[in-house]
């Protein structure tokens, strides 16, 4: 933050290198957690509402007509021709014809929010869930806009949401990593998703793959607790005497005592992943088998075990088990992406609403940008790229429930009441965390940078 004494930025910037990710990340020392350790825990700007994020990430770009934006009259007018022009950023008569969502819509909740037959669940659990129904981006091509999503820069590879959260408020568990990314592949743009970029290499997102061994690292060498413990204590009087010659080093200092703490990580995080002692009611509220190791059902429940041991920000990436939600030549392909995910969603937030853990744990749905509510004949099976307009929603974590903010057009083409651009979201999500998005900054390269640039505002509307 810009509060912060130089010296403490000096040496976070000699940080970023060294150590990998798994290392830094989930295993600084728990002991004296003080200015030397970027992942102790620390308060915001102001009292935060959520202690928390997990980032549901569908990759792709789905169509808000065809989910949770509603247009009867985009269904009225199916076939209609329009001129496209400003929305294809081309000069001339571009003609292009109106296409009726391909989903029948259903309304839910006690304020009757309107959801698409492609998520019932979602839809049972919608009371939960603040829609927002004008988001818009600044870019329509896959890279640019999902780095943007993540980072809020479509142009430059720069720190994840993820990180400058970690690099805000640290960890309240030294024995995991503060961010980390459930993923069986990594969406448009690839890991610089969750990079930390210029921010220290600890504030990177740990990238966990579904499978039988989701932490390989974390195994122990040894099996006899005794031997490994006296194997450390001697490594330890190693690393001081080492330390003593270079006292005014302090990265080297946080690297030792990153490796003081191996023993606890080993420890906690294969119990975090291991799902046999969860009761079968609740492996059914997600969907998944006993014994399951993969899918987005299996992501959701590990991501509930995680935020309970106290990582800060977990994202869930729903890359589909053949494809993503690019439904260029057939909208049928959301169908089977939605049903994925669409149990595993509403059984997480009725899990963490069960345990007393949603109000303090801030759950948000995105994706890159949203498809076109047109296209060049009106029989075309598919949508295209539209950054003009899409949908996301956020949930629990201090998030008012059951209410839609903002409005399309008719059609859905433009945002175009209390619109909610990528910067705003990335804004009101770090506020209620309590950080405030213009004072989280870091200095490099001559300026200091930010999650939100030099834009966004917080959307305070939709704050309970």
């Amino acid at each position: 933050m810009n509060d912060l004494k130089p010296s403490r930025r000096e040496f976070l910037s000699r940080s970023s290198g060294g150590l990998g990710a798994l290392a830094l990340a989930g295993m600084i020392s728990e002991l004296d957690a003080d200015s030397h350790n970027p992942l102790s825990a620390r308060s915001g700007h102001h009292v935060a509402k959520a202690d928390r994020v997990i980032f549901l990430y569908s990759t792709g770009g789905v169509s808000h007509v065809d989910t949770f934006n509603h247009r009867p009259q985009l269904a009225a007018d199916h076939g209609k021709s329009i001129t496209a022009s400003r929305w294809l950023n081309k000069s001339g008569e571009f003609k292009r014809f109106l296409v009726k969502p391909r989903y029948a819509f259903k309304q839910y909740g006690q304020n009757g929010t309107w959801v698409s037959e492609l998520f019932p669940h979602v839809g049972s659990v919608i009371d939960e869930v603040c829609v927002l129904n004008a988001m818009h981006c600044d870019s329509d091509g896959h890279d640019k806009a999902t780095l943007a999503a993540h980072t809020g820069s479509a142009q430059f590879a720069r720190p994840s949401a993820g990180s400058w959260l970690s690099y805000g408020l640290g960890t309240v568990n030294q024995n995991l990593p503060s961010f980390m990314v459930l993923a069986p592949a990594a969406p448009y743009a690839g890991a610089q998703t969750w990079g930390s970029d210029f921010l220290p290499a600890c504030h990177q997102g740990t990238h966990v793959i579904p499978g039988k061994e989701p932490l390989p690292n974390a195994k122990p060498q040894t099996f006899d607790v005794s031997q490994q413990k006296m194997e450390l204590a001697f490594r330890e009087r190693l690393n001081q005497t080492h330390l003593r010659q270079r006292a005014a080093d302090p990265m080297l200092d946080a690297r030792i005592r990153s490796f003081e703490t191996a023993f606890g990580m080993q420890r906690e995080a294969p119990e975090a992943f291991d799902l046999s002692g969860e009761t079968e009611a609740t492996l059914n509220l997600y969907g998944i088998q006993r014994n399951a190791t993969q899918g987005f059902g299996w992501q959701c429940l590990v991501a509930r075990r995680l935020a309970e041991r106290g990582v800060r920000f977990l994202e869930l990436i729903d890359v589909g088990s053949s494809n993503n939600w690019d439904s260029h030549g057939n909208m049928g392909d959301h169908a089977p992406l939605a049903k994925a995910i669409d149990q595993p969603i509403a059984g997480l937030l009725t899990d963490l609403k069960q345990r007393g853990m949603l109000d303090r744990t801030l759950v948000v749905w995105t994706t890159e940008f949203g498809r076109t509510p047109f296209h060049q004949t009106a029989d075309h099976a598919g949508r295209e790229h539209h950054k003009h307009c899409f949908s996301s929603w956020m949930a629990g974590g201090g998030v008012k429930g059951g209410i839609v903010y903002g409005q399309s057009d008719e059609y859905g083409i433009r945002a175009a009441e209390d619109k909610v651009h990528t910067h705003d979201f990335n804004a009101t999500m770090l506020h209620l965390l309590g950080i405030d998005h213009k004072r989280l900054t870091y200095r490099h390269a001559g300026r200091d940078f930010r999650l939100t640039d030099v834009h966004g505002r917080v959307v305070n509307e939709i704050v309970s």
